[in-house]
């Protein structure tokens, strides 16, 4: 029964809240799966028009959309693979002049191409600020896009993930494109460790150095439910846990005035995860420096993953029944 009350509270108070963030949507993932290589359709694909319909349906109004840096560019310093590019906008123009809706772009990379780290001998900064300025060329024009420069660095000291991340920043506003860009910190972008430094010196201290001349950024920051935070797991640590790990990070936020983007989390298909999300939810909504949030994840290729919410036989997943719907609807 103690355990059944506080699940309610934690339910009640999510309806409370009337904020709502700019930004609500999913990862539209499986440009980033298999190898670099790999057969698209087989080993890899892009979200397809009726997932988007669907989710467009549920009022989400931004998809992260994954990829390989090194499909896109299969030469580093050299132009976009040309048939990979095609594949990637026919998606995001479906997505963001059909349908209205964001796209944010992700590099799906850990801060490495071929393995290698950026800002490696093999992998100079240089090459990732020419990378994002051939991409950002592309859509400087495009209203509906952001730009996620880079999925989860790790295992690299935070002084390496700024200068890396600072190129990006560059090579895309050397384009002129004025489009809110996403800056992830070192540690896999974790919320619960951002102003930790066990991993080296900490995203607080370091990524504050990052410079914009349109000042148009936000941090990209990821929080799973799971006791260790790794999206592994299908139960969630406590009915409060998205709160809890984020408190500290938006403590951080508020007290050097700046935004953050939580572009991935996932929660497990049980009563503890669902008011976990509710109260993670209901969090974002009520504290304005997260501008938004993409649940982790949806996509074709998924099959049983325990966090999928991609419709089966055109049914909700148990996430979007217990937590996002409500959410989502907000929006629009």
């Amino acid at each position: 029964m103690r355990v059944l009350s506080l699940l309610l509270a934690v339910v009640t108070f999510t309806s409370s809240a009337t904020a709502i963030v700019r930004w609500a949507g999913v990862n539209e993932a499986g440009g980033d799966f298999g190898s670099k290589g790999g057969v698209y359709g087989t080993d890899y694909t892009y979200p397809t028009k009726s997932s988007v319909n669907y989710f467009a349906s549920k009022k989400v109004n931004v998809i992260r959309v994954p990829f390989l840096w090194e499909r896109l560019q299969p030469n580093l310093n050299q132009a976009l693979n040309a048939t990979e590019f095609g594949r990637l906008n026919a998606i995001v123009n479906y997505a963001t002049k059909t349908k209205g809706i964001y796209v944010l772009l992700d590099p799906h990379n850990y801060a490495r191409y071929n393995g290698q780290l950026i800002g490696s001998s093999a992998v100079p900064y240089n090459s990732f600020k020419k990378f994002w300025r051939l991409l950002a060329t592309k859509y400087k024009s495009n209203g509906k896009i952001i730009f996620g420069l880079m999925n989860e660095p790790n295992t690299m000291p935070t002084e390496q993930v700024l200068t890396a991340m600072q190129a990006g920043v560059d090579g895309i506003r050397s384009t002129n494109a004025t489009q809110l860009i996403l800056v992830p910190g070192n540690a896999w972008t974790g919320a619960h460790s951002w102003t930790q430094s066990w991993y080296g010196t900490s995203n607080a201290q370091v990524m504050l150095n990052i410079k914009d001349p349109h000042n148009n950024y936000a941090y990209d920051m990821h929080q799973y439910l799971d006791s260790d935070y790794s999206g592994t797991s299908s139960s969630c640590n406590s009915p409060t846990v998205g709160s809890d790990q984020l408190a500290t990070a938006t403590a951080w936020l508020k007290t050097n005035k700046k935004r953050a983007f939580l572009s991935e989390f996932g929660f497990g298909a049980n009563p503890t995860c669902y008011a976990a999300a509710n109260n993670l939810l209901a969090y974002l909504n009520a504290n304005h420096v997260w501008i938004g949030y993409t649940y982790w994840a949806s996509g074709p290729m998924w099959g049983n993953y325990i966090y999928s919410v991609e419709p089966k036989q055109g049914g909700d997943a148990p996430q979007m029944t217990h937590a996002l719907n409500k959410w989502l609807r907000k929006h629009k």
